[in-house]
């Protein structure tokens, strides 16, 4: 129960953190037809008017676009003006008719997610402290409650600063559930399931991907994007109500669980052999032991590839295959159907390896090594790709192996260490990835290729895997 509630409220996570993305800037299309037809249209329909195409929405709202810088395409031999619309253009943040409208809706959405990443990162390291410190039941309260008001307060948005500071918010909030998740699969999960625990998390985080462009775009569609800020935002300050009703105490204490599962829970745990209770350690005692460098490092490299896809996606299948929004909302969800699919499959390899008698060492390095050689190629064959569907289709695999390798990764915070000192390395590890995810999306703003931004995610892996192999040693419990 408890780890289907995280599930939930990582699903919630997702689509929070989309809607900026996902409604950022969408391509609307107007089929063309002649004016004298107009008054009988019940879709989107655009008129030629001199050198200006007037635009009518189903809702009423009408606009005009000029013919020389319109977007024009054609399906099934039926001619549609693409428009571009979002919250980009309704605070002015771009201009609809600049040709280079596209490279600076980049831009800006990459400065407020550099922005966002700056205070996610703060809150990794805070959040880690904080979980270890008040426990998780207190500490997911605490982080839910402050994003679902943040995504919701971003509907008050009045232009970048305001939108920023939202988003930053966001951040602060959203962070939590990483090192949250982590020492509560910790306490929650004997040894030899924590990778498959904390592969249904990611899996969680996948299918709130999924749903993310489904359900923001056809909420912005119905109703604006106001409006669908307030109504994804309030679904986490819901998810609070049973969070807190059920997830009383821990498996120690609490009064829902059977004797059998909590002598399962607690005699499958390495901190059983602990003679003392653990006081958890500061941050600089784990900064200097050589194998938590694993976990920082490690993610630094790797968390950019996930990053870059959830930010820009929307944006670059709008830009490069000219998806309208309708498009992008039945395709953007199709790679994070592989990264579902990749974390509980990596989460149960590498505990079906510990149960065929292999260590956690060779089960976590040989897991983390496939996903790594799955993603590779995967990339190049993704941006290679002249359609959207193939290419759509090579970053399902991106994805799954990424969280194939991911998940294995995220769990060795609590193969190292235990108590008190898993949410504090899992948060070191996560402030990481958010420092290179800033420097992925700072590198990424001077790229106007989309085939040379995403040709260089490649080369993050095989540095991720080398800083892991050089600095773990043996993957087992640091007992001093």
């Amino acid at each position: 129960m408890v780890i289907g509630l995280i599930m939930l409220i990582t699903i919630i996570n997702y689509l929070d953190r989309g809607t900026l993305n996902y409604m950022w800037v969408a391509n609307i299309d107007y089929q063309l037809v002649p004016e004298t037809e107009a008054s009988g249209e019940k879709e989107n329909y655009a008129v030629l008017i001199g050198d200006q195409y007037i635009l009518t929405a189903v809702n009423g709202d009408r606009d005009s676009v000029n013919v020389a810088t319109a977007q024009i395409k054609k399906k099934n031999e039926v001619t549609f003006v693409t428009h571009r619309e979002g919250i980009a253009i309704d605070l002015g943040l771009i201009d609809k008719n600049d040709p280079n409208a596209s490279q600076k809706a980049k831009e800006i959405l990459g400065l407020i997610t550099i922005f966002f990443m700056i205070a996610y990162g703060i809150s990794q390291l805070v959040s880690g402290k904080l979980y270890d410190k008040i426990g998780c039941r207190k500490g997911f309260f605490w982080s839910v409650l402050v994003w679902g008001a943040a995504d919701a307060l971003a509907s008050l948005s009045r232009g970048l600063v305001s939108l920023t500071f939202f988003r930053m918010m966001l951040g602060l909030g959203e962070a939590g559930p990483w090192p949250g998740t982590t020492k509560s699969n910790a306490e929650w999960f004997p040894q030899k399931e924590r990778a498959f625990a904390q592969g249904l998390f990611g899996a969680a985080a996948s299918i709130g991907s999924i749903l993310a462009p489904i359900v923001i775009l056809m909420l912005f569609i119905a109703f604006g994007w106001k409006l669908t800020f307030v109504i994804v935002g309030g679904l986490g300050l819901l998810w609070l109500i049973p969070w807190l009703i059920i997830n009383k105490e821990g498996p120690k204490k609490h009064l829902w669980i059977t004797e059998k599962e909590r002598d399962y829970i607690l005699n499958g745990q390495p901190e059983k052999e602990m003679k003392t209770e653990d006081k958890g350690k500061s941050w600089g005692e784990l900064l200097r032991v050589k194998k938590n460098w694993s976990v920082i490092l490690g993610r630094f490299f790797l968390d950019p590839i996930w990053w870059m896809f959830v930010t820009f996606l929307p944006l670059y299948l709008a830009d490069v295959f000219h998806l309208n929004i309708k498009e992008v909302a039945f395709s953007a969800w199709v790679p994070y159907v592989g990264a579902a699919i990749g974390s509980i499959t990596g989460g149960w390899y590498s505990g079906w390896l510990i149960n065929r008698g292999h260590t956690v060492n060779y089960a976590r390095k040989a897991a983390m090594l496939i996903g790594g050689i799955v993603i590779v190629p995967s990339i190049l064959a993704a941006i290679m790709s002249t359609s959207a569907s193939i290419a759509i289709l090579f970053m399902t695999l991106v994805l799954g192996g990424f969280q194939f390798f991911m998940t294995n990764l995220q769990t060795i915070p609590s193969d190292l260490h235990c108590g008190k000192s898993v949410g504090s390395l899992a948060g070191l590890g996560g402030a990481s990835a958010v420092l290179g995810t800033i420097l992925a999306i700072l590198f990424a703003s001077y790229i106007t290729n989309w085939i040379l931004l995403f040709s260089l995610l490649g080369a993050l892996v095989p540095l991720s895997l080398c800083s892991i192999f050089l600095t773990v040693g043996e993957i087992k419990q640091i007992n001093k």
